[in-house]
């Protein structure tokens, strides 16, 4: 039986306290000629500047901390294609257990090598939900490690959640804050932390056209699957969870989609005007901000950014970027 919410703003608070000293407090940056550019004052929560280059590394590192001592050394477990396997390499070698890193074929050249950077060789799966899933019970089976979901699980939702606590610390007030939407988890993290501390702030997901399965399920009351895999936003491209969900279907403001070429966009945009290098899956709440800047204009907005791990393929035509359906997790 899922709970109603899985997570309350004092889970966020005992997370934030637990893995405050092994992430980085990432700034809340202004850049005057984007606030020009869209006719708001935004302030860019960078987790592109965090630890593995993106805020897994909270979720992570919170639920890796949160295991008892006998548990723990048994290792952990997961499937991911990307940064979510990073952030657990990371937070395995800091509480000095194994790691077991199930990750599609098709991931992406970087964020298999960021794993590897870490000393965690990547098990290569057939790049379908099915076969992660097998492959990563088959791991939990035979070493008995403990399976860390990428995003549905509640000490990975608190963890997420400190992006946004901080965010409330850094700035006054704001209108609204504008996050991405894959898996959930830091939607749903944000939207307990925010409207938690500013009830009347507007919390709003930002998601690609071609991966609208937030959108569709928040419009049909009930979890609705990915038609595509093949959106620029690789870390996009997941459902939301059975924790994930109910949190979003409640809290939720809006949610807005963007087109590629609008993600593609703001991707080199905020290199040009911020000088930060972010990475599709981050910039959407950047794409989304421009795109519908009418409803925010003179207001105060907070965008998280939530990573910034990427390579040459990024900028260009993913594979199956003429609808083939190629699959991919977060």
């Amino acid at each position: 039986m899922i709970p109603r919410f899985c997570i309350s703003i004092d889970d966020i608070r005992a997370a934030h306290a637990r893995i405050r000293e092994y992430i980085v407090r990432t700034p809340a940056k202004e850049f005057a000629e984007i606030d020009e550019l869209v006719g708001a004052t935004v302030f860019f929560k960078s987790e592109n500047l965090q630890h593995v280059g993106a805020f897994k590394a909270r979720g992570a590192t919170n639920a890796v901390m949160s295991l008892d001592d006998h548990t723990a050394q048994r290792g952990v477990a997961t499937h991911s294609s990307g940064n979510h396997a990073a952030a657990l390499a990371r937070a395995a070698n800091l509480r000095g257990i194994p790691a077991h890193v199930v990750m599609p074929r098709n991931s992406r050249p970087i964020k298999l090598l960021a794993v590897r950077a870490l000393g965690v060789e990547p098990i290569l799966c057939e790049p379908t939900a099915e076969a992660r899933q097998a492959a990563a019970e088959r791991v939990v089976e035979e070493t008995g490690a403990t399976m860390i979901h990428p995003y549905d699980q509640s000490e990975i939702i608190a963890g997420q959640g400190t992006a946004a606590l901080e965010l409330t610390e850094q700035v006054e007030r704001l209108d609204a804050v504008v996050v991405p939407v894959g898996g959930g988890g830091l939607l749903a993290g944000t939207l307990i932390a925010i409207k938690s501390i500013w009830p009347n702030t507007r919390v709003i997901a930002a998601e690609p056209a071609w991966a609208d399965d937030a959108f569709r399920s928040w419009k049909s009351g009930k979890i609705e699957q990915p038609t595509r895999y093949d959106t620029v936003a690789d870390g996009l491209r997941t459902p939301l969870g059975q924790y994930t969900f109910p949190i979003i279907r409640e809290f939720v403001d809006d949610i807005l989609l963007v087109e590629e070429s609008e993600i593609e966009e703001a991707t080199g945009l905020l290199k040009k005007l911020s000088g930060m290098v972010v990475e599709p899956s981050g910039a959407v709440s950047f794409a989304a901000l421009r795109k519908y800047a009418k409803q925010f204009s003179g207001q105060r907005i907070g965008i998280v950014l939530s990573g910034g791990n990427m390579d040459v393929s990024d900028l260009g035509p993913p594979d199956g970027r003429d609808g083939a359906k190629t699959n991919t997790c977060s």
